[in-house]
């Protein structure tokens, strides 16, 4: 038996991170989460061209398809290769037959010029959707790696072209003041992502994206994502995009904060992703399972997708994708992860 529900999204991703897995392991071990960020994915970053930003996208993409996910929101960064680094990953997405809403992840760490520059590419990839009808929002990397200019910068921005602001919120003990940072700055079509260290009362305005996966992964601490008035959505922050997953994750997360939680609570989240991307209700998922019912997939393994309409055509059949060739992508970002690989490893 098998089941048809609409399109699945990720509410929050790193489609650049594609690359990463088998990457050499950091100069220095991390013992902390801001050592984390300074030892893997910020050299990560600094460590990508356009080349690798497009096979990147397009692997993450074919994996979100191949998982029933039909619409990402891309959280992107490369401060090496900031311009025209929006429009490559909407190609790249739109080659495959994802939707995809992206943005640049605006900070302060590489000084002003590249805060200005991360900027200048929302704007102009902004500027260009009005044409192509393609979806973007602001990005910022976080408060802490901002100053308060920058931050009123990105909000100003946003308002301009009335899009929210996409930003990582008090994921670890060195981003604790961000709500006060930016309380003010916030709108009801912000996304706020991680949400670890606010307070209940935090006050921001915006749907807050939970990610349990790589909460764990950065040993940051339970979110505990149902004490908050927000709107509450569902990411990966870059690790896949296989939403059935995540959501079965995140409701073991909350099972082990709190004995009394329900599957209904973790598929709300993952169900709220729908209302940031609507567009994804007229696309149709087939899966290899029935009912699509939260107590049924909190403990039923490997549920796949077969068939993936994207609005209306066909992007996969019988688990295989339709628009591209699924072998070259993999083997093209094979090539791409060994050249970025290779740069991590002689980087300083």
């Amino acid at each position: 038996m098998s089941a048809v529900t609409a399109g699945m999204v990720c509410a929050h991703h790193h489609l650049y991170s594609a690359l990463a897995r088998g990457m050499p392991p950091p100069p220095n071990d991390p013992t902390s989460f801001l050592g984390v960020l300074e030892n893997v994915w910020w050299r990560l970053d600094r460590a990508l061209d356009l080349e690798m930003i497009e096979w990147s996208a397009k692997l993450g993409a074919l994996e979100a398809l191949e998982a029933g996910t039909t619409a990402i929101i891309d959280h992107h960064e490369s401060p090496n290769a900031i311009e025209g680094s929006m429009s490559v990953i909407a190609d790249a997405c739109e080659e495959v037959g994802v939707r995809v809403s992206t943005c640049y992840g605006v900070t302060d760490r590489h000084g002003a010029d590249g805060a200005a520059r991360g900027l200048a590419e929302n704007d102009r990839y902004l500027t260009d959707c009005a044409d192509t009808g393609r979806r973007a929002m602001v990005g910022v990397h976080a408060a802490f790696t901002c100053s308060d200019d920058t931050l009123a910068a990105a909000a100003e921005l946003a308002a301009k072209h009335d899009v929210g602001v996409h930003i990582h919120v008090a994921e670890g003990p060195d981003d604790v003041d961000a709500a006060d940072r930016i309380r003010d700055l916030t709108r009801d079509d912000w996304m706020l992502i991680h949400g670890v260290f606010l307070s209940d009362d935090h006050g921001l305005r915006g749907t807050i994206v939970h990610n349990p996966r790589s909460n764990m992964n950065n040993s940051v601490g339970y979110a505990d994502p149902s004490r908050f008035a927000n709107p509450i959505g569902l990411g990966t922050d870059g690790i896949g995009a296989d939403m059935i997953a995540e959501f079965q994750l995140a409701f073991v997360a909350n099972r082990a904060h709190d004995l009394e939680c329900v599957a209904d609570t973790a598929w709300s989240w993952l169900d709220h992703n729908r209302a940031l991307f609507p567009e994804v209700e007229s696309d149709r998922v087939t899966w290899s399972y029935d009912p699509i019912d939260p107590w049924h997939l909190a403990y039923t393994p490997t549920i796949r997708a077969i068939d993936v309409d994207i609005d209306g055509e066909p992007a996969l059949r019988d688990g295989v994708a339709t628009r591209v060739d699924a072998d070259e992508i993999r083997a093209k970002a094979r090539e791409q992860a060994a050249r970025l690989h290779a740069v991590l490893a002689d980087m300083a």
